[in-house]
């Protein structure tokens, strides 16, 4: 993900899900989010630090301890040959069946997915699923670790959704892993609010009942 409190936003619901049933999860972040927040009495200085304690913290309410930053500019993200470089290597030292990323295509339909440094994320973060990391003649500094083959990508932000998943039992932890962003969250008391108009939607459009919530990806195969 590009910033802290993307994952959070998009699939921490799931990823609860995923960690209840013994799934271990690693975070991989792109960028510390030093671009973020909205009260200008916080130096610009600590904004960095801030934002990777509260992933951490957010982390947390779902399970997950394994967070890793790779620590490039926020706002100012692009697919590089280096971002590929790095995010493969995390893919070959984690080896994991499945990457959840974010889309490369711009969102016509929901403004905020699509920022620019999503789009560079989820750009460079399927590069390195294919081909950087299962190419073992890739970035030769890597070759010390054995090429990997992820076998499913999840795709949020995406206008396209195939795989919707119910996260109404994993609400109130997603909530809180969000809440834990207290730098970003101008007004916390309508954040469940505003993520049950948004998931709701998914929820009907899912054909789920009333008042359930889901989370939506677009789920393809990459082995």
């Amino acid at each position: 993900m590009a910033h802290p409190d993307d994952v959070d936003f998009g699939a921490a619901g799931t990823i609860a899900q995923w960690t209840d049933a013994g799934i271990e999860v690693t975070y991989c972040i792109v960028t510390d989010g030093d671009a973020g927040g909205f009260d200008p009495a916080v130096p610009r200085s600590e904004i960095g630090g801030i934002r990777r304690e509260e992933q951490l913290a957010a982390a947390k309410q779902v399970g997950v301890s394994d967070v890793r930053f790779l620590g490039y500019p926020d706002g100012r993200l692009a697919v590089t040959f280096d971002l590929r470089r790095d995010i493969a290597r995390v893919i070959r030292e984690v080896r994991p069946r499945r990457v959840v990323c974010q889309s490369p295509q711009r969102n016509m339909l929901r403004i905020p997915a699509s920022h620019p440094d999503h789009l560079a994320a989820g750009e460079a973060a399927l590069c390195a699923i294919y081909p950087d990391a299962r190419n073992p003649f890739a970035y030769p500094e890597l070759a010390d670790l054995p090429a990997w083959s992820v076998a499913e990508t999840w795709v949020q932000g995406y206008e396209k959704i195939n795989r919707y998943i119910d996260v109404t039992d994993t609400w109130d932890r997603k909530i809180a892993a969000l809440l834990s962003h207290a730098s970003q969250i101008e007004f916390p008391d309508q954040l469940d609010e505003r993520m049950r108009m948004w998931n709701g939607a998914n929820a009907a459009a899912a054909g789920l009942p009333a008042g359930r919530v889901a989370e939506g990806f677009w789920v393809f195969d990459t082995a």
